[in-house]
């Protein structure tokens, strides 16, 4: 029987409880450092709401996946959050990136990624989106639907051919919410593997002379926990891949096997072990390529909420303390659901915590509540908070790096956020807050 297993030492973070940075410690009168920075000092220097990101936090995590998957490419995924520092860090760290848009495509190629290690995604690329990827000669595009093919094609010549990858629906649900379940048949992405659209998509797409088909991708899902869903991915893209060799006569040197990777949001949650999950994809990805007599295509893989998700917290001043007639009590501070909708759209679970000021008051549960005029605008329910909770305090958010900023909105006008990075006892402002002149200035008459 084997030995059990040494359980990891304890850190400073492990003692604030809840999915922090690393470098997260307890600090005097009931501070938190992040990055060797006071939440509560920040929030005085840059205001609140304020998301402070945690920059050796993000580049440990990139450095990570490169050590774990020496030999696969990792892109990092732009939409959990992109801001030019971002891109520099993970260019720095050996990462490609994945992006969807022109917004993310101009903004990494602003803050100078190199553009052949960038992959362009999504659903409905416009013509002008294509021909903008085409210009700065990106690396890779990802085929989403048939108008593409032709949209594509048309932009290339033969002698500058555009490396692509044609998205497929493998038939594997995964993930934490039905909106992020992105493997299965019946929804907007990819070509499914059943019914023949997947296999007629390549067949398109090796017609035309300026497209290089380099590969097939899919995406399963989002805050994926359990690496049997990938293992699966694995063997119906095998499957695939000879199907191609068989019916077309060629072998496809890359499979992307895309992100979703989970990570914990709050205390007791699992997340994805990234080392398992590279030991057992690639040695899955061996050996059903031996079975099948064919060459053992480039890994390609596509984190973005497992390197940037658990290095931000979001910093909140309490408003008001409100006790209902049930008994209930309600924190509202001055964020909310325009700075992280998830808990509205997905009812995403998180923690919250005290700091600034220390406190000998009993627990109390309490729901802490956006500053918006939305019933669901919840950030945090049921959450547990000193019973003296007042006006003035301030509430920190762990795990808020990713899906937050970037899919922030002005509801209400109410300004986004700013983003300090924290390095080595230091803080810088990376991101401004959105302010009402900024709104003022996008009218053009009335």
């Amino acid at each position: 029987m084997p030995p059990a297993a040494t359980p990891p030492a304890a850190t400073p973070a492990d003692a604030l409880g809840g999915p922090w940075p690393a470098s997260a410690r307890p600090g005097p009168g009931g501070e938190v450092l992040v990055g060797g920075v006071g939440l509560a000092e920040a929030a005085e220097r840059f205001g609140t709401p304020l998301y402070v990101l945690d920059e050796g936090e993000v580049r440990a995590r990139a450095r990570a996946y490169r050590r774990a998957l020496p030999h696969a490419e990792v892109l990092y995924a732009a939409k959990a959050f992109l801001c030019s520092a971002i891109a520099e860090w993970v260019e720095a760290e050996g990462l490609g990136l994945d992006v969807c848009s022109a917004g993310e495509l101009r903004l990494a190629v602003s803050a100078g990624f190199p553009a052949q290690r960038i992959l362009l995604h999504g659903n409905a690329k416009s013509p002008e989106e294509l021909r903008l990827a085409r210009r700065l000669r990106v690396g890779r595009i990802v085929i989403d639907g048939p108008a593409e093919i032709a949209r594509l094609a048309a932009l290339v010549a033969a002698d500058t051919p555009q490396k692509v990858l044609v998205r497929v629906v493998p038939g594997i649900a995964a993930g934490h919410h039905p909106a992020v379940r992105t493997g299965v048949s019946g929804q907007k992405f990819g070509f499914a593997v059943e019914g023949g659209d997947a296999a007629d998509a390549i067949a398109r797409v090796l017609d035309q002379p300026g497209l290089e088909l380099s590969g097939l991708h899919c995406h399963v899902g989002s805050q994926i926990t359990q690496i049997e869903p990938y293992l699966r991915a694995v063997d119906a893209l095998v499957r695939l891949l000879a199907e191609v060799r068989e019916r077309h006569g060629v072998e496809l040197p890359e499979l992307d096997l895309g992100g979703g990777h989970g990570i914990r949001q709050v205390p007791g949650d699992a997340e994805l072990d990234l080392a398992e999950f590279a030991v057992r994809v690639t040695d899955r990805l061996a050996v059903r390529c031996a079975e099948a007599g064919l060459e053992v295509p480039r890994l390609l893989v596509e984190p973005g909420r497992a390197v940037v998700g658990p290095a931000a917290v979001a910093v909140y001043r309490v408003l008001s303390v409100k006790h209902g007639p049930d008994g209930r009590c309600f924190a509202a501070v001055d964020g909310g659901m325009s700075d992280n909708p998830r808990p509205a759209l997905y009812g995403s679970p998180y923690t919250v915590r005290l700091v600034g000021r220390r406190s000998e008051a009993r627990d109390a549960r309490v729901d802490v509540v956006g500053r918006h005029c939305e019933a669901g605008d919840v950030l945090v329910r049921d959450a547990v908070l000193p019973a003296d909770l007042r006006p003035g305090d301030l509430l920190a958010v762990p795990a808020a790096g990713a899906y937050q900023l970037s899919m922030a909105s002005g509801y209400n006008l109410v300004g986004r956020p700013p983003v300090a990075a924290v390095k080595d006892g230091r803080a810088r402002l990376l991101i401004r807050r959105e302010t009402v002149e900024d709104f003022h200035r996008r009218e053009v008459g009335r």
